[in-house]
This record gives structure tokens, sequence and C-alpha cells, in this order.
């Protein structure tokens, strides 16, 4: 038998599901990472071992954000299974949106699950979404340019380090751009990055009153470093710049650092997809000396909907692709480097897993960022790159798009921010908070 076969025999023997009467198709919505793609193609063997097939809805980001939000609150039953993450989690439990994950089988194992995202992922101490990978942010830089520069990259860097090393590196005329970032609008693309960016200056969303706090003087330190070192450093159009086009750029070898998601790491350092995957250093995301690091905390979750008429057999799937078993599924398949990051306990004492280059400062960055406690300062809410309440996805988009219009050079970081503070106080007014 071989390897594959073996271990999907064990996946089959581990796993202990509902056992659905009737074979069912479950509709998936799902965003278009490199994980979740790579999920589909292993469904096949869900579908072998279940009966149940499965039907993809792959989205952008902020689409499938978009999309899954108006489904579950209109109660459109267009999903059997959603990508969420925590922000969305606890907030949906409250509302009686998803089917609480409280039935899994002994084998799932689920307090193996990394503390910090069943944290995030639960409600009153239930959980309501599997991870099917966590992350946090760091960054992921070029060792050969770095080495040009005549600089050494330290675990945990200065954003002024950062900037000098980027204009560094920068070779506009061999198109390598020293830095790479997100500026794409979204609250959980650009104003992601910007957010945890700013807690790492000082900055906050919010007083401890809910006051808005973008006429502050650290927001506008922030935001004017991060504009004048990517207009220096950056890439052209970095407006327009999520995940996926940093994802591109890196791997063509045309930046000489990114921070971003670790969940990256085993994208940029695979030889099939990287033409420097073998010259790709790790170190913790920037600070300024004020205690606080530009790393945000993420899961990319799997999340049953209430109103499915599936759920045996939804739960049947989110059990088998955030197992122990897929991982070793994946494995075998593909190497250690390429399985799901940052969700599992169990993943991090394994010895296989220990030997890939960037396992340990995924989870020294993931242990690092603190939910509780984001800012320099103290804030009222619960959130690293996200503030944990309804109003804030529509607040933070609206807030995005200013800043991307800032890095577009379609207005100034100063008009920007009035406007920022201005809308924001507006919809918590509005909301009550106030």
């Amino acid at each position: 038998m071989s390897l594959t076969k073996t271990v999907y025999a064990a996946t089959t023997m581990a796993l202990v599901t509902a056992g659905s009467a009737t074979a069912e198709n479950l509709v998936i919505a799902t965003v278009n990472n490199g994980d979740m793609v790579r999920m589909q193609g292993y469904t096949d063997n869900f579908t072998e071992k279940t009966g149940h097939t499965v039907e993809w809805v792959t989205l952008e980001e902020n689409v499938l954000r978009q999309r899954v939000t108006t489904d579950i609150a209109a109660k459109g039953g267009s999903f059997d299974i959603m990508t969420i993450g925590m922000y969305e989690t606890p907030i949906w439990a409250a509302n009686d949106w998803l089917v609480p994950l409280d039935g899994l089988s002994d084998a799932y194992d689920a307090d193996d699950i990394l503390p910090a995202m069943r944290e995030g992922l639960s409600y009153d101490g239930t959980l309501y979404a599997a991870p099917f990978y966590g992350e946090s942010s760091m960054i992921m830089y070029r060792t050969d340019l770095m080495e040009k520069a005549g600089l050494e990259m330290p675990q945990a860097p200065t954003w002024d380090f950062i900037r000098e090393a980027a204009a560094a590196m920068t070779d506009r005329e061999n198109d390598i751009n020293g830095i790479c970032l997100r500026g794409k609008a979204g609250w959980g693309e650009g104003g992601a990055l910007i957010t945890v960016t700013a807690n790492s200056f000082g900055a906050r969303w919010f007083d401890e009153d809910w006051n808005a706090q973008f006429d502050q003087p650290a927001w506008n330190e922030a935001l004017t470093f991060f504009v004048e070192m990517m207009n220096e450093s950056g890439p052209n159009g970095y407006a327009t710049n999520g995940f996926n086009e940093n994802l591109n750029l890196f791997q063509q070898g045309k930046c000489g650092m990114w921070i971003d998601a670790t969940v990256a790491a085993s994208f940029v350092t695979n030889p099939d997809d990287s033409t420097v995957a073998d010259k790709v250093g790790f170190a913790l995301a920037p600070n300024t000396g004020k205690g606080k690091n530009a790393n945000w905390l993420w899961a990319w979750a799997l999340a049953i909907p209430a109103g499915t008429q599936k759920e045996d057999a939804a739960k049947e799937f989110v059990e088998w692709a955030t197992s122990k078993e897929y991982i070793e599924l994946v494995a075998a398949n593909e190497g250690w480097a390429n399985v799901p990051p940052g969700a599992r306990t169990s993943l991090y004492e394994n010895e296989n897993y220990k030997a890939v280059p960037f396992a340990a400062m995924t989870l020294e960055s993931i242990n690092v960022a603190d939910p509780k406690n984001p800012t320099v300062d103290p804030v009222p809410y619960v959130g690293v790159q996200f503030v944990a309440i309804p109003e804030f996805a529509g607040i933070a988009t609206e807030v995005s798009q200013e800043f991307s219009a800032v890095y577009a050079g379609q207005q100034t970081v100063e008009e920007a921010l009035e406007k920022a503070q201005a809308l924001t106080n507006d919809a918590m007014e509005a909301a009550g908070y106030r």
C-alpha cells in the first residue's frame, strides 16, 4: 500500500463521523488562497470516505466576506459551510447564526487546537468554527538582498530598520522593490495591515469611551511613515495590492521584504512556485520600541450556518478538513512544509514539522499577538487587526478606502484621517456607542 493510501486509510479509521443516512451535496464558500485551493484537490478523498459530494464557491477575500455576511444575515441558505474568521465567529454565534461544534468526535481531539485559535473561534466557551489554518503576520525577506545591502535582519526589527533596509534593497532598474505591503481597500486586506502597523506606533481605533482616535498624532505618524516608505521602496500601484498580488511579486523575485500572513511562508519557499525559494528568511513583525509588534492574529475557519438542511454531513466535512489526519494526508503527498499551519498544538510538537524553517517563527508570532491588549494604551475592544463589534466591518472598509486613496496619491494623509475620524464617530453615534 502506498504512503498516501496508508494515510488515507488512517483518516478513514480515525474520523468518527455522524454517519448521514444519505449522501449529500455540500456547497462550501471559501477564499481563493493557496491552502484552500489545495484542500479542494483532496476532496475526492472525502467523497470516497463519506459518499458526500462537494461544490465549491471560491471567491476573492473581500467578495467572500460580503457574500457570506449577506447570506447568513438574510438566512439565504446558499451555503452549507462557510469559510470565516475570528472576527465573524463570536458575533455570528451570539446571533444564533452558526451551528455549535460541540459534538465532534473523540478522534478529532478538539483540545489539540491551539489555545489562541480555540478562544478566538469560540463564543461563551463553545467552539463555533474549526480552524483550517491559523496565522499571525511576520517579515519574509530575501537573505541574498539583505546580505548585498550589508545589513543583518534582527529577530525583532524596528520599523526604522525596515525602512532603511527597504531603501537599500530597492533596485528600480532590475524591478526589485525593497518592500511589498498591502494597500488594497478592505478591512481584512489593506485595513488589517495598516491597523497592526498603527498599533505598533501607539495608535488606537477607539479610546475607552468609544471615541475615534484618527485625530491623534500616533495615527498621523503611522500613516505618514507607511506612505513615505512605500513611495520610496514599494511597487507601483501598491494601492490595489492585497495578499495574492504581493505573493506573486515576492515569488517572482520582485520584493526584498514582505510583511504579511505567516501562512505565506510555505508558498514563498516552495521551489515549484517561487524563484527565490532558497533565499528566504523570517523575522517578527516590526515594532517602534513601544511594546507592540505589528502582527495580527487570524484563522481561516470552517463554520456551519444554522440554516443548513445538511448539518450532519457538514460536520463530517468540517472534521475531515481540520483533522490531524488531513494534515498527515497533505504531508504524505506534498511534504510537511505545505501542511495547514497554526491550528494544532501537536503540529508544533511533531519532529518533522520542527525541521520546517518557518515553523518556529510562525508559532512565536501567533503567541505574541494579544487580542485582549492589542495596543499600547487601553482600549474597550478585543481584536488585533479588527475591533470585535458588528459595526466594525462596514466602518473599517470605508476607512480603508480613504487610506487607499492616499496610497494612490488622490488625497493627503491629513484629509484621509479627517474623513476617517468623522465617518467613524458618526457610525458609532448612530449605533449607540456614544
